[in-house]
Order: C-alpha cells, then structure tokens, then sequence
C-alpha cells in the first residue's frame, strides 16, 4: 500500500465495535496492505485481522495513550519515506476519545497526508438508536471522575438545547446518572447504550431518575450514554429560583454550589442568584444549616 506520492500517508481506520462483520471491505485491505500498522492494542490488532481474514504484512507496532507521544518520531519518519501508516484503536474511530490526535496534528504540522477509512462510531450509533433528537447533537467524551468535577460540568451542559453524548465506565454509570437525574432534572429524557453490536447489546430509554436506580443495581460493558437537550421553558422568577436554593442549602447542601447549579440551569447570573440569597437570608433566615 505504497504512496504514489513521494511521502507516504497516515490512515485512519475505524474498526467495530464489537461485530467483526461490520468491517469495510476497504479496512480489510488496509490491514493487509498497509506498511506500519500502529494499534492501541497489538493482540486486539491481531485477532480482528485473523476474524477478518486479513494477513497483515507490514510492522506492527502499540500505539495506546501512554506511548503515543513516544511513537511519533518514529511513524512521521515512516510517513515521510513513503510509508503507508495504518492507525487503528480497539474500537471506532481512532481520535475520538481514543488514541490518534497527536499524530494527526503532527502529521498535519509537517504537512503529511492524512486519510481516513469512515466506519462505526459508538456515537454516531447510540445516537441512532436513543430515540431522541439526532438533527443536532454534541460529543462530551468521557464524564470527569470526581463528583465535584462531574457536577460542575453537568451543570454546564444544563442549557445545552443539543442533544449530547457521552462514554463512562460501567462502574461510575449509577454516580454519574444520580448526578445528572438532580442536576438536570429528574424527567430529563436520556438512553444508555450497553455493549453496541455485540450478542448482549441493551439500550435502556428512560427519565435520567429512573436510569440512576436501573444502573445501581450494576451495568456491565462498554457504555454510551445520550441525553435530551434542555427544552426551552418560560424563565422562572427570581424568587422561586431564591426559594429553591435555600431550601437546599438548609437541607444540608453547599450554598455557594446549589447557587451555581440553579443558575447554571436556569440560565441567570451566578452573582445575581447568590446575591438575592444572601440578602432574603437576612430579610428572613432560614435554618442555621444554611448559613453554610
């Protein structure tokens, strides 16, 4: 798979999620073709080659997050002496949440030709499949791991009239849906996808409260989670908005964070909300707990 042109290129080449079937006929011939084939994992690399059909005849070599920055040298230099270089990850499309950009930026910065063989992509077929609006959507990656983070970005994305997608780990679903279900609210419309194209494939659609209670009795699997896009709704006044924050404060929550997740929410200011908090606190305190 030699370049006409005096450089080579780099390839990237969606694989399946899960399905060996839904490979293109043109990947099959990449792998087989290709001079480097650079994989997030070479043994995955391997059996998807062997399910495939395909004899890879180049040189394989890791190319997952920890090494990647480590492998550029060497694959740009493969590039520039006419080398046909073959990016594939464990599953979909290489970059995307998965390992690919640095050497496409770098590729691109010494202007080195980059091509892509299109294929499946978790996002694009959770989306599908969710039932919810697909005319507009965003990609959110992989929620954050800690609460504090994940709610703040939660509460950013609470306006979003899109609707988003995006990847967690089976063991954080639950956390992350309980904090979605009351940052965004209880009947917010979502679907988590479960293993997509694979035998025990499940999409469970439902209000993100009763999502949150499915997934504590434990998921399993890759996940892909989709979710509603605000509805647009008449402006609350400012004084449901004052009321509901000190309610929450009073039962036990952070002030300022409860301030933040309502306004974020609701599209106002955060200096504006909290301001009318403090002073209806001093017009009318509430319990002591929500001096906090």
């Amino acid at each position: 798979m030699r370049s006409a042109s005096p450089t080579g290129q780099l390839v990237l080449a969606a694989t399946p999620l899960g399905d060996s079937r839904d490979a293109s006929a043109r990947l099959i011939e990449a792998l087989s073709s290709a001079d480097v084939l650079a994989a997030e994992d070479t043994r995955r690399l391997r059996s998807l080659a062997t399910a495939l059909g395909a004899t890879p005849r180049g040189r394989i070599v890791s190319c997952y997050d920890a090494v990647e920055a480590a492998r550029l040298p060497g694959l740009l230099a493969a590039i520039r002496d006419g080398s046909t270089v073959l990016l594939v990850t464990d599953a979909g499309m290489p970059s995307v949440s998965d390992p690919g950009f640095r050497l496409v930026d770098a590729c691109l910065t010494e202007e080195l030709p980059v091509t892509c063989l299109p294929g499946p992509s978790a996002v694009t077929t959770a989306l599908a499949l969710s039932g919810l609006p697909s005319d507009r959507f965003c990609f959110e990656g992989f929620a954050p791991r800690k609460q504090g983070e994940r709610r703040r970005w939660l509460t950013e994305l609470a306006s979003e009239r899109r609707t988003w997608v995006f990847f967690e780990s089976p063991h954080r679903l639950a956390s992350t849906l309980a904090d979605a279900a009351e940052v965004l609210g209880a009947d917010r419309r979502a679907a988590v996808c479960r293993e997509l194209t694979k035998p025990y494939e499940q999409v469970r659609r439902a209000e993100l409260a009763e999502l949150a209670a499915w997934a504590a009795e434990g998921v399993k699997g890759e996940v892909t989670v989709v979710v509603a896009g605000a509805r647009p709704a008449q402006p609350r006044a400012l004084t449901e908005l004052v009321a509901e924050v000190r309610d929450r404060a009073a039962a036990g929550e952070r002030l300022k964070t409860v301030a933040g997740e309502v306004a974020g929410r609701e599209g106002v200011s955060r200096k504006t909300l909290y301001d009318a908090v403090l002073a209806a606190r001093v017009q009318s305190p509430q319990d002591p707990q929500e001096m906090r």
